[in-house]
């Protein structure tokens, strides 16, 4: 028996290096777009305009692809073994950042399984995104049954956890959809109390302006007071609401995708040598990194307002 459209799709995804795929109807979201317009109403998204922008997009990919008939998620494990330093000279960067720039890495794979669904089904109309379109990546991978939606609001996964990057495909070919992912955070709420700056109002509610990983790379402009006392090291994106979860202390298992593997000095990053850097040093050590997305003078002020908490940490002026 020749195996069905969905499980070639599967297996070609597998075969590509993705660690999750799976399929849902393209259609009108529902209560997913509730949740979306209260946390655009509450001003949650700080300054990042574009979440408010396109918005029929986002909650209709038909509105995205004409004719769109089903939503295709891929997850990609990115873990990689190590420990964030709690050194007052030493920074902490992210665990997705600690290697090249996931969109090019996803992106490229993507860009290949479209080609071959191209060459498979012929007529098939599609477009990819990885982080980049009006798509709410979470929720179609939830639809799938790639994971659920955390109350950190992150997708957790039952093979990685959620150290998993997301992308997706929407196209006309009419697919099976999968199962939805069953939420199994149950009573929990480690990350909503570790969270550094309370960024978790609520569980699954993130407000931005308080969000770490928001602050470090999305926010242009200074930050003082309180915020800026709650760093704890961070200078560019934050772990610790992933670091603490019970599924990826469970769960995690390192990556087979050689270009998620930390670069030099990413994993213990000296501050004092790293506030020394030129804007061509800053060019020349991120190409290609995630990190160059905060600009030289974000990942400066983020260096400052560490050494600032350093000092403060060890006695000092």
């Amino acid at each position: 028996m020749n195996a069905s459209a969905e499980d070639r799709i599967k297996e070609r995804a597998k075969d590509l290096g993705f660690t999750g795929v799976g399929i849902a109807r393209a259609e009108l979201l529902g209560e997913e777009a509730d949740r979306l317009s209260k946390w655009l109403d509450r001003e949650y998204h700080a300054s990042m305009g574009w979440m408010a922008s396109r918005r029929d997009e986002r909650v209709d990919p038909r509105e995205v692809l004409r004719d769109a008939r089903s939503v295709i998620s891929v997850a990609m494990n990115y873990y990689t073994s190590g420990d964030h330093s709690n050194d007052p000279g030493v920074g902490k960067i992210s665990r997705y950042a600690w290697g090249d720039d996931y969109h090019d890495i996803l992106g490229g794979r993507l860009k290949a399984l479209w080609g071959w669904m191209e060459g498979e089904f012929p007529g098939v109309r599609g477009t990819w995104y990885v982080d980049t379109g009006p798509v709410m990546e979470k929720v179609w991978a939830e639809r799938s049954g790639i994971g659920w939606i955390g109350k950190h609001a992150n997708v957790i996964t039952l093979s990685h956890g959620s150290w998993v990057f997301l992308g997706e495909i929407i196209t006309t070919l009419e697919l099976r959809p999968d199962m939805s992912a069953v939420d199994r955070c149950g009573t929990c709420r480690l990350c909503i109390d570790a969270c550094p700056t309370a960024a978790i109002v609520e569980p699954y509610v993130i407000d931005s302006g308080r969000c770490l990983s928001y602050l470090t790379i999305e926010h242009r402009s200074g930050i003082e007071g309180e915020l800026a006392n709650q760093f704890e090291g961070w200078i560019f994106g934050c772990d610790v609401c992933q670091d603490v979860c019970p599924w990826n202390l469970k769960f995690a298992s390192p990556t087979d995708e050689e270009g998620f593997a930390p670069r030099a000095d990413h994993l213990e990053p000296v501050l004092e040598k790293w506030h020394q850097m030129s804007e061509e040093d800053f060019r020349e050590r991120f190409r290609g990194s995630p990190v160059k997305r905060a600009k030289r003078k974000g990942l400066l002020r983020n260096i400052q307002i560490a050494l600032d908490g350093g000092k403060r940490a060890g006695g000092g002026a």
